[in-house]
């Protein structure tokens, strides 16, 4: 099942200076200069790895890739999380014409020995999901909330809610996890409207509180 996609940052970086600074004038997608002004809704990054749990009449998990290698607890945690569930997967997700179904819950595990700091979320390692995508939908946040409570698994928070210029200064500025007093990564960020490109890829951006460092 699909890899998760790319999410861009908004800005260009300055390949003069080793790609080290964004070129905040310049966007990387004519979209999020377009959309700028309008509401935005952002959820905090999580700071860990790229997980999937993909169900297609059989459950089984991944990384960001298929050659990913995932920490041994990690998955035990996956298989805790989700193996006595298959049959809700198979209740809750109506396959289409042709009988195939296809889900992907998309989330980020996270804790002690995933990425510096991973310790700071949690005393042990965890799933916390933030997209789904069944045959070849993404679904809506309201979707997707609904879907992590059904599995008694957390969803990613929204921490700010207004424009791209705002959620730039607020991450610039630094803020503390959702998880504890503790700077946070950074935010992913979607139109209020979530909106597909001309080329048919997702509006969707990230920005990071160490990308502005050099930007000082």
């Amino acid at each position: 099942m699909k890899m998760y996609h790319k999410i861009q940052s908004i800005f260009k970086r300055d390949e003069k200076n080793n790609y080290k600074t964004f070129l905040m004038d310049q966007y990387t997608r004519p979209e999020f200069e377009y959309l700028k002004n309008n509401e935005w809704i952002g959820t905090e990054k999580v700071d860990g790895t790229n997980i999937r749990i993909m169900f297609d009449g059989q459950l089984a998990y991944g990384g960001k890739s298929d050659n990913a290698q995932l920490h041994v607890d990690l998955i035990a945690r996956l298989h805790d999380l989700f193996d006595g569930q298959i049959d809700k997967f198979a209740e809750m997700f109506t396959a289409n014409d042709d009988g195939h179904i296809a889900t992907c819950l998309y989330g980020e595990g996270y804790g002690p020995g995933i990425q510096k700091g991973g310790g700071n979320y949690i005393d042990h390692k965890d799933f916390v999901l933030f997209d789904v995508l069944i045959n070849n939908t993404w679904l809506q946040r309201d979707s997707v909330v609904k879907i992590a409570e059904e599995f008694g698994v957390p969803v990613v928070p929204i921490i700010y809610e207004g424009t791209l210029d705002g959620a730039i200064q607020k991450t610039r500025d630094g803020f503390n996890s959702e998880w504890g007093n503790f700077l946070a990564e950074g935010m992913v960020l979607r139109p209020k409207v979530e909106l597909m490109g001309r080329n048919g890829k997702r509006i969707i951006t990230k920005i990071k509180n160490k990308d502005f460092q050099e930007n000082r």
